[in-house]
């Protein structure tokens, strides 16, 4: 049997669990039990006075950010008004034989559903015209259920979820961990590129954090947070707050802040934060903070897109290599079945040398390698940048990246196992230098990218 309570003077029913339906009017109390099995569902007995104020009251005394409604009969009224008062907490409506006036000019954007039978069709098909995302239905008594449970377990979004995010990935972002020290004291965060500048006057930020987050209850009730924007060389830091693990604290140098939030070293900013407000926003809540205290550094952004890390400063280093006076090599190391791709030198017997333009003649570019690649038989897919420096030998620029290729039959291409790459065949020590290295690196899985001051054709790792 559903628990009959009374909360604030509030008198309502509730039994199951799940996301969160509202049933008001009719015989709401009889739906409880039909939709127990897979929601959390609640008959609110609405009284005299204000039904906005009153569903407002309940939803905050339970604590649900956002609640489908139902209203069968004289419910539907309160439904409809409570759609347009609180936008932000309703996710969908339903209106069960039920066809109240509505005003076009108070928009309800949430998906609607109209079930009424025939003879209120003709109006219940205007009231959905009405509505921005209505729709209606005829069904007789016991259909009723069975729509109102394909209504209720419907995406909200026809999108796909994987294209969606691929699109909004192609705005580059920078990275942050967002922290803070709980109502225990604990010291908790994730990484996250959902932040964003909002008011200087008075000072806010905000971070989005999604619902199904293990930590979103405790960043949700915490006095405040700290978000971290980090430096290019925090990549491995940023990795390490997107895990599960346990020890991140412990595996990371941090410090606490001035409001008490922790604080990571080495980040390229940082804020620390009172909350200010929580908003419910679909999967997510919005957490706005009021900034109590912050610093920053000349230290280059880590930055995000389409799914990969940017590292800024090395970009800018590929760009000014690029456009130096000097001949710019342009080259990649390329793998195919755990093998080296490299080709034969024209300009020296036996000799190898790796894929690339511009050794000889004119600057090399991104381009030209690509049409080297096609003509030697190979589907290269260039991931990343790897090393950007100065050939101490020739004092040419060189811009190498890493990836994968396929390979055809017709390629003149020499595969070199990692562990017998054959050196004295290379063309000189600036490319030895820079294969032991990714050698190295792949058998620990973790490649960085590098550049240097060139002078002693030494390189450094920005990671």
């Amino acid at each position: 049997m559903p628990a009959h309570s009374t909360i604030g003077g509030i008198s309502y029913s509730e039994k199951g669990e799940g996301e969160a339906v509202l049933f008001i009017g009719g015989d709401a109390p009889a739906l409880i039990d039909a939709f127990a099995g897979g929601f959390r569902a609640i008959a609110l007995d609405i009284a005299a006075g204000d039904s906005v104020a009153q569903v407002r009251r309940l939803l905050d005394e339970l604590a649900i950010t956002s609640t489908n409604l139902v209203g069968h009969g004289s419910g539907g009224e309160a439904v409809l008004a409570v759609a347009a008062a609180l936008p932000h907490r309703v996710r969908r409506i339903a209106l069960v034989e039920a066809v109240p006036d509505h005003d076009a000019a108070t928009p309800i954007l949430c998906p609607a559903l109209i079930v009424t039978g025939k003879a209120l069709g003709p109006e219940a098909d205007a009231l959905a015209r009405g509505l921005q995302r209505g729709r209606s239905a005829i069904a007789g008594p016991g259909d009723i259920r069975s729509l109102l449970g394909s209504f209720l377990t419907e995406r909200l979004s026809g999108f796909d979820n994987r294209e969606l995010r691929s699109a909004f990935g192609s705005f580059m972002t920078g990275v942050t961990i967002v922290t803070t020290a709980g109502v225990d004291g604990q010291p908790r965060g994730f990484t996250a590129n959902s932040f964003t500048s909002v008011s200087l006057e008075p000072p806010l930020l905000m971070i989005c954090i999604g619902k199904q987050a293990a930590s979103m209850e405790v960043f949700r009730n915490a006095r405040g947070f700290a978000v971290n924007i980090l430096s290019e060389a925090q990549k491995d830091v940023s990795v390490l707050f997107a895990s599960k693990r346990p020890d991140k604290f412990e595996a990371a140098a941090w410090r606490a802040g001035p409001f008490g939030n922790p604080l990571i070293e080495g980040s390229a900013a940082w804020f620390d934060c009172a909350r200010y407000q929580v908003i419910d926003a679909g999967d997510h809540i919005i957490l706005m903070g009021h900034v109590e205290a912050f610093s920053y550094s000349d230290a280059n952004p880590l930055g995000y897109a389409r799914g990969h890390y940017i590292t800024l400063g090395l970009e800018q280093a590929a760009v000014n290599a690029a456009s130096s006076a000097s001949r710019t090599v342009v080259g990649a190391i390329l793998e195919n079945d755990n093998r080296l791709v490299l080709l034969p030198d024209a300009t020296r017997p036996s000799g190898l040398v790796l894929p690339e333009v511009g050794r000889h003649g004119h600057s090399g570019s991104a381009s030209q390698l690509h049409e080297l690649l096609q003509r030697e038989g190979m589907d290269a897919t260039l991931g990343f940048l790897f090393a950007v420096f100065e050939n101490p030998g020739t004092r040419e620029q060189c811009i190498y990246y890493r990836g994968e290729a396929l390979l055809h039959a017709r390629g003149r291409m020499v595969l070199a196992d990692f562990e017998d790459i054959p050196w004295d065949r290379l063309p000189d020590e600036a490319t030895c230098s820079m294969l032991r290295r990714y050698a190295a690196e792949r058998k620990i899985g973790r490649f960085k990218v590098y550049s240097g001051d060139h002078r002693q054709g030494t390189v450094k790792a920005v990671d």
